[in-house]
């Protein structure tokens, strides 16, 4: 999510893009995030108003997190900016924490890596953490710890490095790209958001 850790990964990740055999939940949610690649160019974490609901950055920037966010807008209609608010308005405390917030905060909330797991664990979307590629399915979502308190999230893609781990679409610092980072660091979150199932339906 910095831009160091961009550096890190930019002398050419080599891989053999191979077609891996797709979830049909959840490959709406990969084509979405595909979209992306070429389009998403800079990385921009900075604080901005939004428009509430549907807001977003221009298409050209954006975060990890505005990867999920707008493959999950334009796959199933489904806004994190209104549902994650939602549900930090009802039950705040079980946000409450890492941010030192005080109250819901509808411009940035859905931005932050520790409230989408928070969301995604909360609707029962948790899947077991393991170090092997052939649980994580195409559009599972995952989370990392990089290091130094700094937490990152990317969608895992149909197709896999030549070998055989599924690679990840994410922005990490360099806009969206489809990479070969699942096992590069400590996966810290895993969540399969199975279609049909609304995200909204949280009573806890």
């Amino acid at each position: 999510m910095r831009g160091y850790v961009s550096k890190r990964l930019s002398h050419a990740l080599l891989w053999l893009a191979i077609a891996l055999p797709a979830s049909a939940n959840n490959q709406d949610l990969v084509l979405a995030a595909r979209q992306q690649v070429g389009v998403t160019l800079i990385y921009d974490g900075s604080y901005r108003v939004l428009d509430y609901p549907g807001g977003d950055l221009p298409l050209e920037r954006g975060v990890c997190t505005d990867v999920i966010v707008r493959a999950l807008r334009t796959a199933r209609a489904l806004d994190l900016q209104k549902l994650v608010h939602e549900d930090m308005a009802a039950h705040f405390g079980a946000y409450q924490g890492r941010w030192g917030m005080k109250q819901p905060d509808a411009n940035i909330d859905h931005r932050r890596v520790p409230n989408l797991m928070v969301y995604f664990q909360r609707a029962g979307y948790s899947q077991p953490v393991t170090q092997h590629g052939s649980d994580y399915l195409p559009g599972d979502v995952v989370a990392w710890n990089l290091g130094g308190r700094i937490l990152h999230v990317g969608i895992v893609s149909d197709r896999q490095a030549v070998s055989g781990v599924p690679l990840i679409i994410h922005n990490i610092g360099a806009g969206a790209r489809e990479e070969d980072i699942l096992f590069r660091f400590i996966v810290i979150g895993h969540y399969r958001l199975n279609s049909p199932r609304d995200l909204h339906a949280i009573t806890h």
